[in-house]
């Protein structure tokens, strides 16, 4: 059955400028220069871990100046710029600080849709249509940043028919540019644009590209809507097509198909038995968010990527389950295979872990009453996975109503004197305790904004 042809909502308008697009510039390290004055106008890199060898997720634009790029070891980067200030990521504070910025912009426009923790689009009006009134709205944007929230959260804003064209402006003039880009002045005005630095074409994308004989970005306007559809595979690249040529096109509602976590790995914990703990520990809070979502998964799968190079994956699908004992179960035999008691095994550099639950089935749907014969018949009356929605009442608890778990002995206590200060214990397991594993699962903030309980996970 042949799939129906795509048509967008709107014909591209001449001066119709619809939206928006914010990106603000190297955000991580802007939020620690905007928290500490005394480091605007040095170089800054964010990095996730405390270890010379982890690599910079954030780099300052002064930082940039000196050959420092995300990517960039801790190590290389004191070398390129002796005296950088190195600092350690703080995801909770860039996701408050995003929501302050995102509250400013909404004062002037609404917001239309948040695409990471750095970049948003928003809706121009009728009378913001056309360049001059943009532009105007645009300065307003960036002048209540600066007084209301803080001037070191520098951004670049593009205005344009469509998100996508939007997106491609504000890349144009960083940092802390504006740019309006009409229908009148395509294609030629992004005829220098390298093709993968077009959001959606990744080096993979590019190469198909290629292979089609599209090398550049003229080539790329020349193209039909329906080979672009049949370069990309899908109805996606008429989307694409159509939004490059200046049409409204309606975003399809994404669904969530996967929760999983990533960790680089330091280099106490890159020995296969660490690893493992590490990798246990990120399948706990993916377990918590799935529950969060109200979501049952039946496949885990894991990736280790090993030192130097190369590395191991496996997978394992189960019943339909909010139980993290039983995913911790699946994750085990997984472990197994790819280690297990082999010499190479123990011998093996780990570099990075990754999980992800996946197989997804909501509350209530069908598939959740097609069970195994040894599994209870709604996975949402598994008793066991009752006991770790209430740990997650507990290790998510905003007002702290479980401090009597626990407190801190400091200094005054030991003396004598009163406790100072009430200390939260979070309900983990054993092997997990002392593990210092900074912002668990929440440490890459760029494609998603975490929601705030998820740090209390």
């Amino acid at each position: 059955m042949a799939t129906p042809a795509f048509s967008p909502q709107s014909p591209p308008s001449k001066d119709g400028l619809r939206y928006l697009f914010i990106d603000f510039n190297a955000y991580f390290a802007a939020v620690e220069q905007h928290d500490n004055p005394a480091l605007r106008g040095r170089p800054v890199i964010v990095s996730p871990l405390d270890s010379e060898h982890a690599g910079a997720i954030a780099v300052s634009y002064e930082a940039r100046a000196a050959g420092i790029r995300r990517g960039t070891s801790v190590r290389e980067a004191r070398q390129l710029c002796p005296g950088i200030a190195v600092l350690p990521a703080r995801h909770d504070r860039y996701v408050a600080v995003h929501r302050q910025l995102m509250a400013e912009v909404e004062h002037h426009l609404p917001l239309f849709k948040v695409y990471s923790i750095d970049e948003a689009a928003f809706q121009l009006s009728r009378s913001e249509a056309s360049p001059a009134p943009a532009l105007a709205i645009a300065r307003k944007v960036k002048q209540g940043i600066a007084e209301n929230v803080g001037p070191a959260l520098r951004s670049s804003i593009g205005l344009a028919p469509t998100r996508l064209l939007a997106k491609l402006a504000a890349e144009m003039h960083k940092p802390d540019g504006m740019t309006v880009l009409t229908m009148e002045e395509l294609p030629h005005r992004l005829a220098d644009m390298t093709l993968t630095d077009i959001p959606g074409i990744g080096a993979s994308m590019g190469a198909r590209l290629a292979r089609a004989g599209v090398h550049d970005f003229l080539s790329l306007w020349r193209i039909e809507p329906k080979q672009a559809r049949a370069i990309w595979g899908s109805i996606q690249g008429e989307r694409f097509w159509y939004a490059l040529h200046g049409h409204e096109v309606e975003e399809p509602a994404t669904k969530k198909s996967m929760i999983g976590h990533s960790r680089v790995l330091s280099r106490e914990h890159e020995r296969a038995d660490a690893a493992r703990i590490v990798a246990r520990a990120l399948l706990l809070k993916a377990a918590s968010r799935l529950r969060h979502y109200g979501l049952f998964a039946s496949a885990l799968s894991v990736s280790v990527r090993l030192r130097p190079e190369g590395g191991r994956d496996g997978a394992r699908r189960f019943a339909y389950s909010q139980n993290t004992f039983c995913f911790l179960r699946a994750f085990d035999e997984i472990w197994s295979e790819l280690f297990g008691k082999q010499a190479k095994g123990a011998q093996a550099r780990c570099g990075a872990v990754t999980i992800y639950l996946a197989g997804f089935a909501a509350e209530g749907d069908a598939k959740l009453r097609q069970g195994d014969l040894f599994e209870p018949a709604n996975p949402a009356d598994d008793r066991q996975a009752r006991l770790w929605r209430a740990i997650d009442r507990i290790n998510a608890d905003p007002d702290h109503k479980f401090q009597r778990l626990g407190r801190r002995a400091d200094a005054a206590e030991t003396a004598g004197g009163a406790p100072t200060r009430p200390v939260t214990r979070h309900v983990m397991l054993a092997r997990q305790s002392g593990l210092n594993l900074n912002y668990l699962g929440v440490k890459i903030a760029f494609s998603r904004v975490p929601e705030e309980a998820e740090f209390f996970y």
